[in-house]
């Protein structure tokens, strides 16, 4: 091709270095950023295409032809350019040749894709493979990786510390610094469950999607908090002037409430955003049953004795240790597609050592009364304790064999333990049997939207609901069966007053102050003075 033709194919072509090389293209309408792909450079020259370029001379008259196979330079050779024969053609520029080549080399220094050339492979000397920085990748990965896992254990470590230290010192300094605890964990587990299905784009088109979520979390504590109250400490509020209307009223109070923020919910509701309303609207629902329903049952186990609470809470940590322990030591049979790292051999082994473990701490905690007496004063810790009458399911009974060989005949006939030690066998089985599907569930939400953690509340461990995945299927158990098999149903002055309250009209509560009064005083514990003040001063006589 002469040189009329290159310009004619080409456009206006350049002689930039001699007449033997010439880069010719059409010159750019536009200065283009930095790291612009631009297109490849012809390299227009009468030397073998497989030869270095010759030094020019000033006496070649032959007619330049370019190559049948352009000459690529090698920071050039990827698998995004157009294949050899290729028809673009680049700046003619020495400006915009080295605009090109300092685009190409950032390129190649963030990419992290390896660099394929096609006239180079892999086991080329020369090739990015082998000298760029995939080979720097590989030294210093094993030496990363052992860093970030060792930064990792120390996290870990430090914060498991923390907890444990944070939740003794909780438990010991009493029932409502126990309850302030729950409440927190379950306020931030229900955030980070209702994260995940969050859209932040969408969530800040919709100005109330955000505060609806938190209305309803605080309908739901509201009522079922109230129930509690109410149901633990009747005597104080029946006969309180200002709590009386909330305590008489509270479940209507409460569906009022959640009926405003439904009718607000639904007014909200926009053109264009339904799906992700009513989604949002169903999670939030499914995270209030999940967490702080459950919750709630965790919250009347530390009312009926703060062992309800600790005992459950500790056998599902401990069942987690000895599963790990008992797995990496014997496990070999994978148990759930969902947590491939956890096997048959480590989920049995788990459950004995539980039950060991569950007996031992039962013996232990039922010698205070601290643990095992129902709350009645908010203010009592470790030191005050508390007084009650203990139930008998603490207080160690005698138990018979029914038959011994007479190989045996120097054992015992009879061994004495609490019953609550036979209650546990049940409790530590559960932990290490169906509490730990709590966390496969959770497991399995995670993989739904492909998230490691829940969250990262807590350094090292991920979120709170990774943690308490299993705790709060446990302690609902836990509340279940000591309403079912373990709890005394006496009669309470909370309860009397109720039925007083609810039950009888003014004139009849007169009747039974007076009727109680008189009963008081022939046992001798009031005097007649009070009696005769009673009668004198009543507003309604008999």
């Amino acid at each position: 091709m002469s040189m009329s033709g290159a310009q004619s194919a080409y456009g206006p072509a350049k002689k930039l270095f001699s007449n033997d090389v010439i880069l010719v293209g059409e010159a750019p309408s536009n200065n283009k950023a930095l790291d612009e792909p631009l297109p490849p450079i012809h390299l227009i020259t009468n030397s073998p295409s497989d030869q270095p370029l010759s030094k020019p001379t000033q006496t070649s008259a032959r007619p330049i032809q370019p190559p049948s196979t352009p000459i690529w330079p090698a920071q050039y050779r990827t698998s995004r350019l157009p294949a050899r024969g290729g028809t673009q053609i680049p700046p003619s520029t020495p400006r915009n040749i080295h605009r090109q080549e300092q685009g190409w080399r950032k390129r190649e220094k963030t990419s992290n894709s390896p660099i394929v050339g096609h006239s180079e492979t892999a086991s080329d000397k020369g090739s990015p493979q082998r000298n760029g920085p995939m080979e720097k990748v590989e030294e210093s990965t094993p030496q990363s990786d052992f860093e970030k896992k060792k930064q990792t254990f120390i996290t870990r470590t430090i914060w498991t510390l923390i907890m444990i230290a944070g939740f003794f010192l909780a438990l010991f300094s009493g029932h409502l610094y126990v309850i302030i605890v729950v409440t927190v964990l379950q306020v931030v587990s229900f955030k980070e469950v209702v994260s995940i299905m969050n859209v932040p784009s969408r969530s800040r088109s919709l100005r109330f999607t955000k505060s609806l979520n938190w209305y309803f979390l605080g309908c739901a504590m509201y009522f079922l908090y109230g129930e509690s109250v109410i149901y633990y400490f009747k005597h104080i509020l029946l006969v309180d002037r200002i709590l009386l209307p909330f305590a008489t009223h509270h479940r209507f109070i409460s569906f009022m409430l959640y009926i405003f923020g439904f009718v607000f919910f639904v007014g909200s509701l926009q053109k264009g955003h339904y799906k992700f309303q009513f989604t949002m609207f169903a999670s939030t629902h499914i995270a209030l049953y999940l967490i702080v329903v459950q919750a709630h049952f965790v919250m009347n186990n530390i009312f009926e004795g703060l062992i309800w609470f600790f005992l459950p809470a500790a056998l599902v940590i401990t069942n987690d240790i000895w599963a790990y322990i008992c797995g990496i030591t014997f496990g070999r049979t994978q148990l759930i597609k969902l947590s491939p790292k956890k096997t048959v051999e480590g989920f049995l082994g788990a459950w004995f050592f539980t039950v060991l473990f569950g007996y031992f701490l039962t013996n232990i905690m039922t010698r205070y009364s601290y643990f095992i007496c129902p709350v009645n004063d908010l203010g009592a810790n470790l030191w005050t304790g508390l007084e009650c009458d203990i139930n008998p399911v603490f207080l160690k009974q005698r138990y018979f064999l029914p038959f011994i060989p007479a190989t045996w005949s120097h054992l015992p006939a009879s061994f004495k333990v609490s019953p609550m030690q036979f209650h546990i066998f049940f409790l530590a089985s559960f932990a290490s049997l169906v509490a730990p599907f709590g966390g496969f569930f959770a497991s399995g939400i995670k993989r739904t939207f492909k998230i490691k953690d829940f969250g990262d509340s807590i350094p090292g461990h991920g979120g709170v609901t990774d943690r308490m995945d299993c705790q709060f299927i446990m302690g609902t158990l836990t509340y279940m069966y000591y309403q079912g098999f373990i709890a005394t149903h006496k009669t309470s002055v909370g309860q009397v007053l109720e039925m007083a309250i609810a039950g009888l009209t003014p004139e009849q509560q007169v009747e039974v102050v007076r009727g109680l009064s008189k009963y008081l005083v022939n046992q001798g514990v009031i005097t007649e003075t009070v009696l005769e003040y009673l009668n004198g001063n009543l507003p309604i006589k008999r």
